[in-house]
């Protein structure tokens, strides 16, 4: 096949790409540069799109062989996913950017432009299994199940994954960063990046304060109603938050507080106990189904939350464009805008996405 390797500097879309022309494919490498003003250098394992992240991708198209281009998609990153962001701050969601810009720039921005150029597919650096059966997409958890990057993935739709390619789903990551040590590949033992791409220094409440300004409201207990203290917005906080509240007193029971629900309208910040922290139920809508199988009555799965973490057994239903989901057991930190990700142990083995959707309340 014609292959469009994306490759992001680091060293899982290098060996991806390695892979790909092992296959027989024929490879073209690409960078996206996604910031409007791309830094020199990275910090250690924070922040991505840097020139310093472009030359190490380039050095490695160079090794492999493999044409090399970059494409500019800065504008529509930063309408896509940065906006996106802080808008679903504002209105008192907790939003994933990396589903975001999987769905957005990297299988719909990218695959499009790769499908319009003749590509046949687009191979990426993503620890995920996928496998077609008679042409129906089958998307997993990856063997290396501490590197899986599933739950990023689940939002793409049949179509999306028939042209996709992660040759790393098989993979552990010491592995490959052996592979491209015998490779010659530079990147060998470059850091992961962590934290969110476009916020380098991790500091989330002062990204969001610079967009949208203060928005004062007050920090109220729960229970009893009680003011507890101020706040400058509730883009400053997100459900199942403990630490950095700002409240001088300390709970009657001498327990810590955690952020229980936020109302973006009146500005208030809601406040309680860990034990009123936990939800038995998840609602969620616009589900999408990679496996074109939507669920067929109540539905035993387990379902996890987080990219890494929150994952528990439940039972999910769906009706029209609505998913309810019993969890098994509480969970915490479960907040209106993040993504839950169904997934079923199949007689293939391992974790098969059944599909996600987008959490729209939780009781």
């Amino acid at each position: 096949m014609r292959v469009l390797a994306a490759m992001s500097g680091g060293v899982d879309s290098a060996v991806a790409a390695a892979r790909a022309v092992d296959a027989g494919h024929e490879v073209v490498g690409v960078h996206l540069a996604l910031s409007a003003k791309p830094g020199t250098l990275r910090t250690g394992s924070r922040g991505c799109c840097t020139i310093e992240d472009s030359g190490d991708a380039r050095r490695a198209a160079d090794i492999l062989g493999i044409p090399f281009y970059i494409w500019d998609f800065a504008e529509r990153f930063t309408e896509e996913v940065i906006e996106t962001f802080v808008g679903e701050y504002a209105a008192g969601r907790t939003p994933n950017p990396c589903v975001t810009c999987n769905e957005k720039i990297k299988f719909e921005a990218l695959l499009d432009k790769a499908m319009a150029l003749g590509f046949d597919a687009v191979a990426t650096g993503h620890y995920a299994r996928l496998s077609l059966v008679d042409g129906v997409p089958e998307l997993r958890r990856s063997v290396d199940t501490g590197k899986d990057q599933s739950y990023v993935l689940a939002s793409l739709t049949p179509e999306q994954l028939r042209h996709s390619l992660f040759p790393l789903g098989d993979s552990w990551k010491t592995d490959v960063r052996a592979e491209a040590a015998s490779r010659g590949l530079s990147v060998a033992k470059k850091p992961d990046s962590h934290d969110i791409c476009f916020i380098p220094d991790g500091d989330t409440k002062s990204f969001l304060e610079k967009r949208l300004g203060q928005r004062p409201g007050q920090l109220v207990d729960a229970e009893t109603g009680a003011v507890l203290g101020e706040h400058t917005g509730v883009h400053g906080f997100t459900v199942g938050q403990r630490k950095g509240l700002g409240i001088e007193a300390p709970a009657p029971d001498g327990r810590p507080r955690y952020v229980l629900s936020l109302e973006p309208v009146s500005g208030t910040v809601k406040v309680g106990s860990a034990r009123d922290l936990g939800v038995n139920v998840i609602e969620a809508d616009r589900p999408i189904w990679p496996s074109e199988r939507p669920l067929d009555g109540p539905t035993e799965c387990v379902v996890q939350v987080r990219a890494h973490g929150g994952i528990v057994e439940a039972v999910a239903e769906v009706s029209g464009d609505e998913v309810t989901i019993q969890l098994r057991e509480p969970l915490r930190g479960v907040a209106p805008g993040q993504v839950v990700v169904l997934y079923r142990t199949d007689a293939a083995g391992g974790d098969l996405v059944l599909g996600s959707a987008k959490i729209s309340g939780t009781r």
